[in-house]
């Protein structure tokens, strides 16, 4: 798996930064929350996995500054900082906070299934803990952007929707995409710790 993954996750990059979401979305909140989930959910975690214990992997570096609660606080900043609406319309309106915003996500991403994947001993449950928080965190705003009254962004939208259907749309997206793939994440890792725990001599 590993020695697939990075030249999978980096495909699943090139396709949320330039694939075909802008043909068939356009600059729409929904097109951009796919590439959103493109990058943090399907991408970071890939491209983690094949970095995960090599020389490339920072988190071995600096263990302490790359902590799984250290990368969870900074992914939340970065996402619920660039969902405000004034962050959220420069980055749209303008390509240099645009590549800002992208490369963001992908710093926090990465940081925090690297940090995750890579936590052993009692950092492991400093991992799960990471995971699920980012994944509370996601469905929270999912679930507020799709429940918000009004748009609350000024924004086309895609499929034929209402700004504010389509603000919905992105929100189940984030919902299902990002609130899943941390808490698949954060299980898989609890399932390790257990199974860990199981193995060990007694």
């Amino acid at each position: 798996m590993a020695g697939t993954a990075l030249p999978l996750g980096l495909l699943a990059l090139a396709l949320a930064w330039g694939g075909p979401v802008w043909f068939l979305l356009g600059p729409s909140f929904t097109g951009g929350m796919v590439m959103h989930m493109g990058v943090v959910a399907i991408a970071a975690p890939l491209i983690a996995i094949g970095l995960s214990g090599s020389r490339w992997d920072i988190t071995r570096r600096w263990p302490r500054l790359c902590g799984p609660l250290v990368a969870s606080v900074l992914e939340f900043a970065a996402v619920w900082g660039w969902h405000m609406p004034g962050p959220h319309e420069a980055a749209r309106a303008a390509t240099p906070f645009l590549l800002l915003e992208q490369g963001s996500f992908l710093a926090t991403g990465l940081l925090v299934w690297l940090s995750c994947l890579g936590a052993g001993g009692e950092r492991q449950g400093g991992g799960i803990l990471a995971l699920l928080l980012t994944s509370m965190h996601m469905t929270l705003l999912g679930a507020l952007l799709t429940l918000a009254p009004r748009p609350l962004y000024d924004h086309e939208a895609c499929l034929g929707l209402t700004v504010l259907e389509d603000q919905s749309l992105g929100g189940v997206v984030m919902l299902l995409v990002g609130g899943a793939a941390y808490l698949a994440g954060g299980l898989a890792l609890a399932a390790r710790l257990l199974n860990t725990g199981r193995g060990a001599p007694c």
